[in-house]
């Protein structure tokens, strides 16, 4: 490896970082509130106390003439923005997927918008290429993905999962790219997924053109996973109507119940159909460096595509979307356009630009690096481990008492349960329940959400904060069980 060295200027004078006016006085008080934000991570109320509408009321109808101090602003951010915060940093934030963001990963942000570099070319910025190029290597290595495929960072898994089924669509008919569904006479294109799939499925494919209509929903088992048979006669029952089965999305960990499809057997149905795979395990597929849960992801290699977000339940905050690719050129090709002014002469180098609907982007890379560096693969896996025996806990203490039930398995961090009375129909247990949820949230104490599962309102309690101890789980638990008094 080549050694590399940079100069800087040696300035003894006190530092003026901007020409009007913001001082290392003032970073240092920035780096003193992050630093007390998390020596004490249940100081504040996990979801504010504040209606639609407080925070506009708050703040002026137009934006200053004049500049105003740094003081002023700082200000503002402590009495209106932070008591209208939901604090996702907090250890008793367990709603939807609760994350959490490492510290050192904030360092790594604050660097990155430091540096504030464009990478959609390597020349705009060499490091910011191939530290994401070496860091998707490093996990793909971790979550045991074949060394071929190629990753790539993006915000969220809703992109990542449309840049997928743009590929599919590309895989399918090149011709779209260039001539576009409308005024043709083309086949529809069919995308094939569960009800408990994630919403953004359906968002792109009504982007892609093939239309929500045709996003097609196979039958789950009773452990809410999709069940092969019907998804093979699904298939063959289009194609045999004149229909392209173009995309098949199957979940692992999905939003609601972190049910796990079964991957392999999907993969087969996938291959004896060519229709492409993509694996959406946003949330449970970190779950996977852990040797005990690598089963999550067997099956995988045989598919086109898989999501990841460490932004989920890696500890790098929030957007850090990670999406592996069997065959990049693929990707590329269906979003390449280079005009003349983003030209260069590197024909060697990665150019991620090429690789979706963004052109300038940040550098995502740098906070996942901090992160895999500053807890290495066994602190991970030790935090996760402490996250699912939580929840277990939790389940345990559920089934244990009386009125309570469990409404799904649970085999990771997040479980789904309900107070179930006897004697009461459904309306009267969704009503009970939507009662305690609204109740409990307004302690400011602790924050959960809910789904519904085969018609069923279900209260959710997923545990995925670096901070999150036991206490504050039995916290969680006293006061469902006072809510229902």
């Amino acid at each position: 490896m080549r050694a590399f060295s940079v100069q800087v200027a040696n300035t003894r004078s006190p530092i003026m970082i901007h020409p009007d006016g913001v001082e290392r006085d003032d970073f240092e008080r920035v780096a003193a509130w992050i630093a007390r934000y998390f020596e004490q991570p249940g100081a504040y109320r996990v979801f504010p106390q504040v209606r639609p509408g407080d925070v506009i009321g708050a703040l002026p109808a137009e934006a200053p003439e004049r500049g105003e101090s740094f003081d002023a602003i700082f200000a503002d951010f402590e009495r209106i923005v932070v008591p209208a915060t939901t604090h996702w940093n907090h250890p008793r934030f367990f709603a939807y997927f609760a994350t959490s963001a490492a510290p050192v990963a904030i360092a790594a942000e604050a660097l990155a918008a430091t540096l504030d570099v464009k990478a959609m070319l390597w020349r705009t910025s060499p490091a910011a290429t191939e530290l994401e190029m070496v860091t998707m290597r490093w996990l793909a290595r971790l979550l045991g993905l074949p060394p071929e495929w190629t990753g790539l960072i993006y915000d969220t898994a809703s992109i990542a999962g449309f840049t997928a089924l743009a590929a599919a669509r590309e895989a399918l008919d090149p011709s779209i790219r260039e001539e576009g569904i409308s005024g043709r006479a083309l086949p529809v294109l069919r995308v094939y997924i569960t009800e408990q799939t994630h919403s953004h499925v359906e968002k792109a494919a009504i982007a892609l053109g093939a239309g929500r209509r045709n996003v097609v929903r196979v039958e789950c088992d009773r452990d809410f996973r999709m069940r092969p048979d019907p998804l093979r006669a699904r298939i063959a029952a289009d194609r045999d109507a004149g229909m392209k089965p173009m995309a098949i999305v199957a979940t692992v960990g999905t939003t609601s119940t972190t049910s796990v499809d079964p991957v392999r057997a999907i993969a087969k149905i996938a291959r004896e159909f060519g229709v492409w795979l993509h694996v959406d395990a946003a949330y449970a597929g970190v779950a996977a460096i852990v040797p005990e849960f690598r089963y999550l992801l067997d099956g995988v290699e045989l598919a086109d595509s898989l999501v990841v977000n460490p932004h989920k339940w890696m500890f790098v905050p929030m957007d850090c979307s990670v999406l592996y690719v069997k065959n990049e050129a693929v990707v590329r090709q269906a979003f390449s356009l280079v005009p003349e002014y983003l030209t260069t002469p590197e024909t060697d180098a990665i150019n991620y630009m090429d690789y979706g609907l963004q052109l300038g982007r940040r550098f995502r890379a740098l906070k996942l690096w901090f992160v895999l560096r500053h807890y290495g693969a066994e602190g991970i896996r030790q935090r996760l481990r402490g996250h699912i025996a939580l929840a277990q806990e939790f389940a345990q203490w559920v089934r244990a008492e009386p009125h309570w039930e469990i409404l799904a398995p649970h085999p990771l961090s997040v479980v789904c349960f309900r107070y179930a009375p006897p004697g009461s129909d459904e309306a009267q247990l969704e009503a009970r329940n939507a009662a305690i949820l609204e109740a409990v949230n307004a302690t400011g104490d602790v924050f959960l959400s809910h789904t519904k599962i085969n018609g069923r309102y279900a209260l959710r309690l997923a545990i995925g904060n670096l901070r999150t101890q036991r206490s504050d789980v039995e916290l969680a638990w006293d006061l469902l069980k006072r809510a229902t008094a």
